[in-house]
C-alpha cells in the first residue's frame, strides 16, 4: 500500500495518527493487563525536610537551569547535583541524574536503596524512572510539575504517576516543600 505525499509514492509511509492510536490501544491493554498495582505513598513533610531541601535549592541556584538535588541516607547528604545540561552538552544531566551519577561513581548503586532524594522540582519521567530503578525509597520535591509548566516546558506526567507504574517498589512522595523558594530561582535566571 502506498500513500502519496508531495507527488511521490512512498511505501509504508509513517502515519502519526495511526501510530498514536496503536500506542494508545497497547498502553490501555498494558495498564489493564494484570493485578499488579502501584505503590506510591503521599507522606507529610518531616522536620528534617526543609533543611535538606535548602541544600537542593542551593544546588539549583548554581545550575544551567534552576534544578538541584541532594541524596540523603541515614540523615547524611551522600551526593548532590545540579542541572548541567548546557555545560555538559547533555540533555539528560538533570539535577537528580547528576546526583545519582556522582553517587555511583564512588559507591555501589545498591547503596541508594532506601535513600531519600530531595529535589527543587518534581522529577520528570526520566528522572523518576532512574529514581525507581535505583530503589530510592523517598522523593521530596519543592515545585510541582504543574507549577514548573508555568515557567518552562514540561512533560505533564507526575512523579506519582510514574511511581504508580512500578508495582515492584514503594516510593514515598512528599511535595511542595519550599516551593516558593524554588520557583523564585526562575525569576533570577
Amino acid at each position: 500500500m502506498s500513500k502519496k505525499k508531495g507527488g511521490c509514492a512512498r511505501e509504508h509511509l509513517f502515519d502519526r495518527r495511526d501510530a498514536l492510536s496503536l500506542l494508545t490501544r497497547i498502553g490501555g491493554l498494558a495498564l489493564s493487563a494484570g493485578p499488579a498495582r502501584a505503590k506510591a505513598k503521599r507522606l507529610p513533610v518531616r522536620p528534617e525536610d526543609e533543611g535538606f531541601m535548602r541544600l537542593a535549592i542551593a544546588e539549583a541556584a548554581k545550575g544551567d537551569f534552576p534544578f538541584g538535588a541532594a541524596i540523603v541516607r541515614e540523615g547524611k547528604v551522600v551526593s548532590t547535583g545540579r542541572n548541567l545540561g548546557v555545560a555538559n552538552n547533555d540533555p539528560t544531566a538533570h539535577g537528580e541524574m547528576v546526583a545519582i551519577r556522582r553517587f555511583v561513581a564512588d559507591n555501589p548503586a545498591k547503596d541508594l536503596k532506601g535513600a531519600t532524594l530531595y529535589t527543587s522540582g518534581e522529577p520528570c519521567p526520566m528522572c523518576m524512572g532512574a529514581i525507581i530503578w535505583c530503589g530510592i525509597g523517598r522523593v521530596v520535591y519543592a515545585a510541582s510539575i504543574e507549577q514548573l509548566a508555568k515557567r518552562l516546558g514540561q512533560i505533564m506526567i507526575t512523579s506519582r504517576a510514574v511511581a504508580e507504574a512500578a508495582p515492584f517498589l514503594t516510593v514515598e512522595i512528599t511535595g511542595g516543600v519550599l516551593s516558593a523558594e524554588a520557583l523564585a530561582l526562575f525569576d533570577k535566571k
